[in-house]
């Protein structure tokens, strides 16, 4: 599903190295805007407000920064983001930035919604094989997320492939259509069992080859 484009206020920085430590102190987060054919640009925004940016926009919601003392804004999208490996706390974003006009290729997160009914009723393990899409469209048709119901899955013959994403004919799926999405295995215990019966079964079969 689209989503509206998110709003940053930047502002362009002239700290770089070890020095951008003392800018986290005071609450700024240094950012780095980049793209296609465009010159990349050292830029520095809100700790506060950049986390409520990457909250709200993951990797697949556009955001529009803007850029204190210029006119411009830039859509871009989150490309990666670096956090602190004890506090997980932002240390470092980079923005890709993007033209409108231009298609893009991105990855697109699969959410299962619903329940699968043969996982209740014939207790049955929920199998989700394919966590990410590839798509193919504009910037502002990318879709955030898309959401698979689970609620067909009723016996383990039952499974749901890529074919059955639609996303209207602005947006094209490049995952190969018979990729699988999610299904739902039959209980392990079965299994357990059988090898626990082959294992007991084992010592006779040598018993009677010694004899």
């Amino acid at each position: 599903m689209p989503t509206d484009s998110i709003t940053l206020e930047t502002e362009p920085r002239a700290v770089t190295g070890k020095q951008v430590t003392a800018l986290r102190r005071k609450g700024i987060t240094p950012i780095h805007l980049y793209g296609k054919g465009v010159p990349s640009a050292t830029l520095q925004a809100s700790s506060f407000a950049l986390h409520g940016v990457v909250a709200r926009a993951g990797r697949n919601a556009p955001v529009s920064l803007s850029v204190a003392g210029s006119s411009e804004t830039h859509l871009a999208f989150i490309r990666e983001i670096q956090r602190h490996p004890l506090t997980e706390a932002i240390l470092h974003v980079d923005f890709y930035q993007v033209s409108l006009a231009e298609v893009m290729q991105a990855q697109v997160p699969v959410y299962l919604i619903g329940e699968a009914p043969a996982t209740r009723a014939l207790n049955g393990t929920l199998f989700h094989t394919l966590r990410f899409i590839e798509v193919e469209c504009l910037p502002l048709d990318l879709p955030q997320y898309v959401e698979v119901d689970i609620s067909e899955l009723q016996t383990f013959e039952d499974a749901i492939y890529v074919s059955s994403i639609k996303l209207g004919d602005a947006v094209t799926i490049l995952t190969a259509p018979g990729e699988l999405i999610a299904r739902v295995n039959q209980p392990r215990v079965a299994t357990a069992g059988a090898v626990e019966v082959a294992e007991t079964e084992a010592p006779e079969q040598e018993q009677e080859e010694g004899a």
